[in-house]
């Protein structure tokens, strides 16, 4: 059985002001956990505690689960990728989670502006470890712009607006920092750049922001 002060830290890490002060989360599932073994604290299962339903989000109760270090990348690890993808207010954890695992596929960073919180237990889940993977930062919205146009990179705002351009001849590799918004208010950031979007058939109406962005990212990948 687990010391009482980890259990106790198990139920104080379900808030997120607690995750945010200890710089800890839990992850869940064997595989994970093996996979982020340089960030994890300890491990712990059923056996270990009476709480684990309580701790656990998965639907399905793995076999194993830990409490992990939350990364603390800087910007610049973020701005020595690639490519870097800018996530301008995306609340959903999932989508946010997507990203951040498709960031980890294609060799991109990450900078998050007011989205979902990264230890969200969904946001972990839906990573598959990629915030452990890929450097991501979080910023306040305000002075976001000045920063983002100190990065010196070519800049893609994925909108589908006049003269935006088609996503479908890739000039040259090179740098570049490409934003998305949600689906609902789009991109806020008061950034210039080039506006591009992805053609698709005209039943379907847009695409997911994971979808659209994944596919960029691939067309981006190093």
């Amino acid at each position: 059985m687990l010391e009482k002060s980890k259990s106790r830290l198990l139920l104080a890490l379900q808030k997120r002001t607690e995750r945010e002060d200890k710089g800890l989360c839990i992850i869940e599932g064997e595989k994970l956990v093996k996979e982020c073994k340089d960030w994890i604290e300890f491990i712990f299962s059923a056996k270990d505690t009476p709480n684990f339903r309580e701790v656990i989000h998965a639907e399905s109760l793995p076999r194993l689960a830990a409490v992990a270090r939350i990364p603390q990348f800087s910007m610049d690890e973020v701005n020595a990728t690639g490519t870097v993808l800018v996530l301008d207010g995306i609340q959903d954890p999932g989508n946010v989670g997507g990203l951040l695992r498709s960031a980890a596929a294609f060799g991109a960073g990450v900078i998050l502006v007011e989205c979902a919180e990264v230890s969200n237990p969904k946001t972990i889940r839906a990573s598959a470890g990629g915030i452990f993977k890929t450097p991501w930062v979080t910023l306040n919205r305000e002075g976001a712009e000045e920063i983002l146009s100190g990065f010196g990179r070519e800049i893609w705002r994925l909108e589908k607006r006049n003269g935006a351009r088609e996503l479908t001849a890739i000039p040259e590799k090179q740098s570049r920092l490409v934003i998305v918004g949600n689906e609902g208010q789009g991109i806020r950031l008061e950034i210039e750049g080039e506006s591009i979007f992805i053609p698709h058939a005209q039943a379907v109406e847009s695409l997911n922001v994971l979808v659209a962005a994944s596919l960029v990212l691939f067309s981006l990948r190093t």
